[in-house]
């Protein structure tokens, strides 16, 4: 004799099951979404975890640092400082910018300074195009090239000791950019994500397959097309930036001779040393971006020591030897970064 379930039963049934899936799929974190764009001449890739879809309030952010920061944008802050235009003021963004600018070119001696924009013009790598420059070119530039020699005042105007001198925050920017992506998407609680803009990362929380992020560093061999992607290591890192600058990529031949668009703000000329390459890690990427570059200007000997006395930054260099192989050297805190190999 079969027992009849009454109709009430099976409706509470249903609605139990239907109920019960409803809370698992609410309690299931968002999926990975990915964002992906041109932005200040290059290619910006992110991955992220969140339930809402916010590729519009990146581009929002990147649109605004943009009309502050590129050298390329003729209304930006920086250009109307560049061309000296008396009714600019500073905003938030140029103004961080700038400050921690000139921290580490105090900090590096010179190393990286935002104010060599004549300089990477001259050597045809800025905003303007310009001849190869001679020495005697050289040494008038050098003139108005130095951190001491600008000044932001209280009023929020930029003071320069000649009104030849122009910024170029390259060796800055784009770092600074991804640390505002991250900012941005922890604000919507976004706890897991990997920024990208042109080869400067921010890295937060867990990869999609619940591991740490796996971020490669290219072997620098000369590809100006940037179509060589072998990896020269791997590493694997969370809550960090990381940064790398190399002349394998940005350079030309004259004469004979291979010029490289790391220029020696000190001497006006563009490096000739063993080091290919300098990856750092960074708690910021600002940070991580401008000590790459001041890294490539010291070289490898210089650099080496250097990144020692800073804490919370390691580094990763490659470089040449008189024979022309590739070898590696880290700062003493960069070997748990690479557990990956």
């Amino acid at each position: 004799m079969h027992t009849r379930i009454p109709k009430t039963h099976i409706l509470w049934l249903l609605l139990l099951i239907i109920g019960t899936i409803w809370v698992l799929r609410r309690n299931q974190p968002p999926t990975f979404r990915t964002a992906d764009g041109l932005t200040f001449g290059t290619i910006y890739h992110i991955t992220y975890r969140h339930s809402a879809d916010l590729h519009p309030q990146i581009q929002h952010t990147l649109r605004h640092f943009d009309g502050s920061l590129s050298p390329f944008n003729d209304t930006a802050t920086i250009t109307r400082i560049n061309r000296n235009d008396p009714q600019v003021t500073t905003d938030s963004l140029f103004v961080r910018v700038f400050e921690r600018s000139m921290q580490i070119a105090a900090q590096t001696h010179g190393a990286m300074d935002i104010t060599c924009a004549p300089l990477v013009n001259a050597w045809g790598f800025g905003f303007q195009t310009q001849q190869f420059p001679d020495s005697a070119t050289i040494d008038s530039l050098l003139q108005f090239v130095g951190h001491d020699k600008v000044a932001l005042t209280p009023d929020g105007h930029i003071q320069k000791a000649d009104p030849r001198l122009m910024l170029n925050c390259s060796a800055v920017a784009k770092g600074f950019a991804v640390d505002c992506v991250a900012a941005l998407l922890a604000e919507h609680g976004c706890e897991d994500f990997m920024i990208d803009i042109g080869g400067e990362v921010v890295v937060r929380g867990l990869n999609p397959h619940q591991q740490p992020w796996r971020i490669g560093v290219n072997k620098p061999v000369e590809d100006s097309l940037a179509r060589n992607q072998e990896l020269q290591t791997i590493l694997q890192l969370t809550d960090c930036a990381i940064a790398t600058s190399g002349n394998y990529r940005n350079y030309y031949y004259r004469d004979g001779h291979k010029v490289s668009h790391t220029i020696d703000p000190r001497t006006g000329y563009p490096v000739v040393h063993s080091l290919l390459s300098a990856t750092v890690i960074a708690p910021d990427c600002m940070s991580a971006d401008a000590y790459a570059t001041a890294f490539m200007v010291m070289g490898l000997h210089e650099a080496s020591q250097f990144v020692e006395q800073l804490p919370q930054v390691e580094a990763y260099f490659i470089y040449a030897t008189p024979t022309d192989t590739l070898q590696t050297h880290a700062s003493t805190g960069m070997a748990q970064y690479l557990q990956a190999q």
